[in-house]
């Protein structure tokens, strides 16, 4: 084996996952020196994200609206305090993300758009670039980053273990690309390293998506929680992809509808029909499929003609897997999507162990509950990065 080479740093703080939560972090950390351990922008699930920020700011809403819709998707295990929290700070962080220059989508008259999606009971979700605001947004931080001068960035160290001296988080060990061990001294670590969906065998996230911060933490001593809420998204595209490409909540808000073979709804029975919660949705389409009836998502008398131009990353999606959503059903199953459970942390993003923060999919906040709202998990990211 290599020989262990030290880099220390006693102000440093090393950041291990490079998706919205962990650029997020680093920014909101300057002054204090940043190590900040991930893989470029495609690798992150947040790149990935289809749907858009939910944020109370619009005429009508307000966030105790929003936090209602919250805790009822949760199925009355989301931390009410957590909540009113999280869903009170989304305009000051959507101000926050404008003023670093993100071109959030915009009504003809310059407002801000708002989409409706699944379980909200009005339009609250803003988007960009159509239905690729995870791209879009962690872009534009990610050019952030580059240009901090208080952020050090290594895309070619992967965390193994977290060093634990007399109770606190000290750093961590690390290999490099080459295999060669590194320890990485630092006055605090923050997890940022995504969910588990890529131990699933029908996910949309990506494989690296595997758990590798649950299980840093865990070695560690940190308490964990909720692990077995595990959410999957009622509409990844069945084509064949791995991982399975996702079409977006927001086609459902647009009017899109869950049809059989035969053309009938499959939702018509439920009082929120096809907008019913994320939960209810998988569990019909799922029975469904076990009775050997496939689903399709069809958007041809919803959005028709306009797919491409609203629904950019779908469109591109279907497209090569040969499909045309404009004039086709879009054939959709559930998959593994977003990990509600994680490393069990505090409003502040603390963990039980000194020294050690966890911040996006691979924390606990107690924001979800049984069952995250749609759009919530890039508000959470932005909420607990400060």
């Amino acid at each position: 084996m290599a020989a262990l080479r030290t880099e220390s740093a006693a102000d440093r703080v090393i950041v291990v996952g490079a998706g919205l939560a962990g650029v997020a972090t680093a920014l909101h950390l300057a002054p204090l020196p940043v190590l900040l351990l991930g893989p470029g922008l495609g690798a992150t699930a947040s790149a990935m994200a289809q749907g858009g920020i939910a944020v109370a700011m619009g005429p009508g809403d307000d966030p105790a609206c929003h936090a209602a819709d919250t805790l009822a998707a949760g199925a009355g295990l989301c931390d009410p305090d957590i909540v009113a929290v999280v869903t009170g700070a989304g305009s000051a962080l959507v101000e926050d993300l404008l003023r670093r220059g993100v071109p959030f989508d915009r009504d003809a008259d310059g407002t801000l758009e708002r989409g409706l999606e699944a379980a909200h009971d009005r339009p609250r979700i803003l988007h960009a670039g159509g239905d690729a605001t995870g791209h879009t947004v962690l872009r534009t931080l990610t050019d952030h980053v580059a240009t901090a001068h208080h952020v050090t960035r290594q895309a070619d160290l992967i965390a193994r273990r977290l060093a634990v001296t007399d109770g606190r988080v000290t750093g961590l060990w690390a290999v490099r690309a080459d295999g060669a061990p590194v320890f990485l001294a630092a006055r605090a670590v923050v997890l940022a390293t995504g969910g588990v969906g890529g131990l699933y065998a029908a996910t949309t996230n990506p494989r690296g998506a595997c758990g590798s911060g649950l299980a840093l933490a865990a070695r560690a001593g940190a308490v964990l929680r909720d692990l077995e809420f595990v959410q999957f998204h009622p509409t990844a595209i069945a084509t064949g992809a791995d991982p399975m490409p996702l079409a977006t909540e927001a086609l459902r808000g647009a009017g899109a509808v869950l049809v059989e073979e035969t053309g009938a709804r499959l939702m018509a029975g439920s009082p929120q029909g096809d907008l019913a919660p994320r939960d209810v949705v998988a569990r019909a389409i799922h029975a469904a499929r076990a009775e050997g009836r496939s689903i399709f998502l069809d958007a041809r008398a919803a959005v028709g003609a306009d797919f491409a131009r609203r629904f950019p990353t779908v469109h591109r999606l279907c497209r090569a897997a040969g499909l045309d959503p404009a004039r086709e059903a879009i054939p959709v199953r559930p998959a593994a999507h977003y990990h509600m459970g994680g490393v069990a942390v505090d409003a502040q993003g603390r963990t039980s162990l000194p020294g050690l923060h966890a911040c996006g999919e691979v924390a606990s906040t107690g924001l979800h509950g049984a069952n995250r709202l749609a759009s919530n998990s890039l508000l959470e990211a932005l909420a607990f990065a400060r």
